[in-house]
């Protein structure tokens, strides 16, 4: 499956179909890519969403085309990075929650003042610190600017589907999408 058919499915099906994709940033700095590794929905009803209430300046990515990335600001530290997935209007993404880094583990570390592999990428805020994802690439297109993600070769892998982490409202919902017996993602 490309690409492009993985972002046109349904929000819940696209969380579990990035699952396995990479993830490249092509940077100043160098390349950096992972392997999708937990990825968590986001959809329109969903009272956890930032799309629930209404379109605002700071969710208004969310709300674009199939494919956008959606950066934004948590505790007033941490960045975290969304892919919409959803046609023009509908504001629903998916969160990239967890990567295993594969290029450019050098530079993650670096951008991370960490060493230890298995922490790089593992959680929303890591990922996006690790891959040099900033604010200012806030509503950039995959695979239509330095951001880029490749469909997986050869067989879905085993997915487990488990509640959100980290959230207040919803958190019953199973829309956390992780690979099993992935020792990268942030928790199990």
């Amino acid at each position: 499956m490309s690409v492009e058919e993985i972002l046109s499915l349904p929000t819940l099906e696209v969380a579990k179909a990035l699952l396995g994709c990479r993830l490249i940033h092509a940077s100043e700095e160098g390349l950096t890519s992972g392997i999708i590794v937990e990825t968590e929905a986001y959809l329109r009803d969903d009272p956890a969403s930032h799309s629930f209430r209404k379109m605002t300046a700071r969710t208004a990515p969310m709300f674009d085309k199939a494919g956008t990335i959606y950066v934004y600001q948590i505790y007033g530290v941490h960045f975290c990075a969304n892919i919409t997935t959803n046609e023009t209007g509908i504001g629903e993404a998916v969160l990239l929650r967890a990567l295993q880094p594969v290029e450019g583990i050098e530079i993650m570390q670096k951008r991370r003042k960490n060493t230890d592999i298995k922490s790089l990428c593992s959680g929303p805020g890591k990922l996006v610190e690790a891959m040099g994802i900033k604010k200012t690439m806030n509503n950039w297109v995959v695979n239509e600017s330095p951001i880029q993600l490749i469909a997986p070769a050869g067989n879905n892998p085993e997915v487990h589907i488990t509640t959100r982490i980290g959230i207040t409202l919803a958190k019953d919902l199973n829309y956390r999408f992780y690979l099993k017996n992935n020792p990268f993602i942030s928790r199990k």
